[in-house]
């Protein structure tokens, strides 16, 4: 026979009722399991407050801002390859036009496949932030400083400054401390 210790909590009384139509993320912010979903039975749709919901808005705005201004570089690109030209050129390896416009070619294709990749990642993560999950919200937190690095630090144009802003004020909009709650802390138990 195994002695009860004083300090095993004891089961609670638990209305079932209580929980119903909550979210997945509201049923872990109170210490209860997601609710078992049936077939054909559809999931409880998270209400947003306003200013999630901005955040999301903005997130697409600067995804779109990021990749368009990607697609902008190729109508660039022979002024890249006449960049590359006037460089001073190594003794005894001089930079060919084909090499120049091959290694253009690369970086431009390069950037937006990039592009278009982080724009999907942060599209999807802003999603998930807005239907209230905590850990997507950091991680479109990540994307967004690194978006903003990348497009300050590298890019440096009229596309990169207005991508930017938004993912800023983005990142501003998620952490005020009126939506606090709407991202529960989930806590762990062992």
């Amino acid at each position: 026979m195994v002695e009860k210790d004083e300090n095993t909590p004891k089961p609670a009384e638990v209305n079932p009722d209580e929980f119903a139509g909550l979210t997945d993320d509201e049923r872990r912010k109170r210490g209860r399991a997601p609710d078992p979903m049936l077939p054909g039975e559809s999931a409880p749709k998270a209400k947003p407050p306003l200013e999630v919901h901005a955040a999301f808005v903005l997130a697409i705005v600067g995804a779109v801002i990021v990749v368009v201004g990607q697609v902008v570089t190729f109508a660039f690109k022979q002024q890249l390859v006449d960049a590359m030209m006037k460089q001073p050129q190594k003794p005894g390896h001089p930079l060919t036009l084909e090499e120049a416009q091959s290694t253009a070619n690369f970086f431009v294709w390069s950037l937006l496949i990039g592009a278009v990749c982080f724009a999907s990642l942060l599209v999807l993560f802003a999603w998930k932030a807005r239907e209230g999950t905590r850990s997507a919200r950091s991680i479109a937190t990540l994307l967004a400083v690194l978006g903003i690095v990348f497009e300050l630090g590298v890019t440096r144009s009229i596309f990169a400054l207005a991508a930017s802003l938004a993912l800023v004020v983005m990142l501003i909009l998620l952490y005020l401390p009126k939506v606090a709650d709407y991202f529960p802390k989930v806590g762990k138990t062992l």
